[in-house]
């Protein structure tokens, strides 16, 4: 009976000490987790379940293994303490090959060695600061996951008995939990570490690209008009606002031969580089076909264009006033043959203004109808009279006639201005923009300051989703 009783407490006194190992550890654990240095912690970790399984067993010196799911050594206390991680390697290499450490790690099981000199498993190794006669090796198992392995010694033989085995199983057991935190740590420590690279280097690109979409704007600002032609009689004002930094909207207002005046408002599908990239080429394109280049001393040969099948288009009245818009046709067909595989298009509003009388012949490509109004109101919408450009090959795009009188102002925008939004995800639609126009009886200037505070007041803190454009050209007499 007193036998009985005497093995229960002895298990009992067992337990407990597992269960004080396991509190220990634990507080490292937390510690660990709360570190801005979990390597280091990690270490003193280790550190201290060598530690506190030599003072349950009274072991002489321990040394820990911690392992990955492939069984490679990620982390490890040594015997011999700290040592140059070349012959550290080597040392490791070495007892997970061939030492006993190695038979733990193939046979999941309890390794006990009563004398190392005779027992196979055990390495002896060179120079040694340490005397190894017995030795206890315990797999660290949760479930069938080898987390690590602990390997105690003491310099007398059989000094590890069955019930130190038996003490050491079940604190491993509570030690797995405290090692599988501790592999979670390392896993972390790398993910922080990648995470941190990865950002650095998405911080270098992004700040790579916001130089080059500068430069990319400072290149499109080229390319709307640095000022505009100063028309006597005529008031023309223009807004620009990209969505992003660079823009598929674009403007333009350029003399053209016979003192004719061009103007352009456009919107190319989509947003972004590509769009911008487009907008470029069409703006070139459309003052060198309209002839507008004349002035700068460059020709085109229109005759050559027509014998290859570049200009389609019905010219009824106007003259040498409706020569300039053969530009779009023209446009349209070279941008098909020599770019079609991009699967770009572009809505254009292009006009041709007599300063001199307010005569104006256009073509409306595909765009939101331009409107006419005075201080009556909205007089008239300019329709399209034909399709997008970039959309179809030998499209026929007619020629529109509008005549401005004095007071008239002509107010061309893309659907940047319509499709603005709402915190709430309303539309700003062209009817708020109608009634905007008809209401305030106001110059072009006025006007243009109108609208602008409308839409901002509209759309709040809302990110601008769409390019915004708009001209406005008013006679004045």
């Amino acid at each position: 009976m007193r036998i009985m009783e005497s093995n229960e407490l002895l298990k009992l006194k067992s337990e407990n000490a597992a269960f004080s190992m396991q509190r220990k550890i634990l507080e490292k654990s937390v510690a660990m987790a709360r570190s801005p240095d979990r390597a280091k912690m990690m270490k003193k970790t280790l550190k201290k379940c060598v530690e506190v399984a030599t003072i349950l067993t009274g072991a002489e010196d321990g040394s820990l293994f911690l392992l990955d799911e492939k069984g490679s050594v990620t982390n490890s206390i040594l015997m011999r303490g700290e040592l140059p991680e070349e012959k550290k390697s080597d040392i490791i290499h070495s007892i997970v090959d061939r030492g006993l450490a190695g038979w733990v790690s193939k046979s999941r099981k309890l390794g006990l060695v009563g004398n190392t000199d005779t027992d196979d498993r055990w390495l002896t190794l060179p120079e040694q600061p340490y005397i190894a006669r017995s030795a206890l090796a315990v797999p660290i198992l949760r479930g069938e996951e080898l987390f690590g392995i602990l390997t105690l010694i003491h310099s007398v033989q059989d000094y590890f008995d069955k019930e130190k085995a038996r003490l050491m199983k079940a604190t491993a057991k509570r030690m797995s939990l405290v090692l599988e935190n501790v592999r979670l740590y390392a896993k972390l420590d790398e993910s922080y570490c990648s995470l941190a690279i990865a950002k650095k280097a998405a911080e270098e690109y992004s700040k790579a690209l916001q130089g080059e979409l500068k430069k990319a704007w400072r290149i499109q600002k080229d390319f709307l008009p640095a000022s505009i032609p100063h028309i006597p009689n005529w008031k023309i004002e223009t807004c620009f606002l990209p969505a992003i930094q660079v823009a598929g909207d674009f403007y333009d207002v350029f003399r053209l031969p016979g003192n004719y005046l061009g103007l352009v408002i456009a919107d190319v599908c989509d947003k972004g580089i590509g769009s911008a990239l487009y907008m470029a080429l069409l703006r070139s394109l459309i003052r060198i076909f309209s002839g507008q280049t004349k002035l700068c001393g460059l020709t085109i040969d229109q005759v050559e264009a027509v014998k290859n099948g570049l200009i389609s288009i019905q010219t009824e009245s106007g003259g040498d006033q409706t020569q300039p818009l053969q530009a779009i046709p023209i446009t349209n067909n070279y941008l098909l043959q020599n770019h079609g595989t991009a699967s770009m298009f572009a809505t254009i509003i292009f006009g041709v203004l007599d300063p001199t009388n307010g005569q104006l012949f256009y073509i409306n490509a595909g765009h939101e109808p331009p409107f006419i109004a005075n201080r009556s109101g909205i007089k008239h919408h300019l329709m399209p009279t034909g399709p997008a450009v970039g959309a179809f090959p030998d499209a026929e795009f007619k020629i529109g006639e509008i005549q401005l009188e004095p007071g008239d102002k002509l107010i061309g925008y893309t659907d940047g201005v319509s499709e603005a939004i709402s915190p709430e995800g309303a539309l700003f639609k062209k009817d708020r923009l109608e009634k905007i126009i008809a209401k305030h009886k106001l110059n072009a200037f006025d006007l243009m300051n109108r609208i602008k505070t409308a839409l901002t007041q509209f759309t709040g803190n809302t990110p601008q989703s769409d390019d915004i454009t708009i001209l406005i050209a008013q006679r004045n007499k």
